[in-house]
């Protein structure tokens, strides 16, 4: 599996049946391990968050989701095979899931989101086995007993799969801390996907979502939360990919 290194962060530069398959194997080890979805949002986090960038470092599956990191390693000269989202990939492992008996655990968003979601993708794909929910209240990461009851929660229900909807890093640091613990095969944080397929928040259309116009249509949906994150902090992406360009043709 090749990968291309983008600011700094290797990405496997992989077809979404091959993420898939990837996933599978990983599920076939039965040990934990996780998978992340970087975009351009993350990427930066990354250049400044020391923890964050050392669970990309440990991660087992590395995959690009937005079409700014494409565009971004073409540009460098190392093009990656194609987009594969978070929010995409939740919704294709279900289908396979449904097909290969996986079963699977979603966790996050708010109170009733994870439940819709799986009430329409159990609806969507006959078999499909979700075998647990669950909201966790705010602020539950710092509170050891909430910790320690949703992992007995997840335990218990012996996922393959655990889907962590509660956006990045907090999703994947809570993972990184607990999932010996829990001793889910894979655990996938896929931020706002769940709230996708529930209907609470409308996802950009696909034509949007191919133009790279996604991030423009989140900020329509929530100007007030995001404006910032876009406008300002993320700018500096562009910066850092020109730089990595200039040192990469000396």
């Amino acid at each position: 599996m090749s990968k291309v290194t983008l600011l700094g962060v290797p990405i496997d530069s992989v077809l979404m049946q091959e993420a898939l398959e990837r996933i599978e194997r990983l599920i076939e080890a039965r040990w934990p391990s996780y998978v992340v979805t970087p975009n351009v949002d993350v990427l930066v986090k990354l250049q400044t968050d020391a923890e964050f960038r050392r669970i990309y470092d440990d991660a087992s599956l590395v995959v690009a989701d937005g079409m700014f990191l494409i565009w971004a390693a073409k540009f460098l000269g190392m093009p990656l095979k194609e987009k594969v989202s978070g929010s995409d990939l939740f919704v294709e492992f279900c289908e396979l899931a449904a097909r290969k008996g996986y079963k699977i655990y979603l966790l996050g968003a708010m109170p009733g989101v994870a439940p819709k979601a799986a009430a329409i993708l159990m609806k969507r794909y006959a078999g499909l086995n979700i075998v647990g929910t669950y909201s966790p209240p705010f602020g539950f990461e710092e509170d050891e007993a909430e910790c320690e009851r949703i992992v007995r929660m997840i335990r218990d229900a012996a996922p393959d799969v655990l889907f962590i909807g509660l956006g990045s890093p907090k999703q994947e640091k809570w993972l990184v801390r607990h999932k010996h613990r829990y001793g889910t095969p894979v655990s996938i944080g896929v931020g706002i996907s769940f709230d996708y397929v529930a209907g609470t928040v409308k996802r950009a259309p696909r034509w949007m979502q191919n133009a790279g116009f996604e991030w423009f249509w989140r900020l329509l949906m929530e100007p007030k939360r995001l404006w910032r994150r876009y406008l300002v902090e993320d700018l500096v992406f562009f910066w850092l990919v020109a730089k990595q360009k200039m040192q990469k043709d000396r």
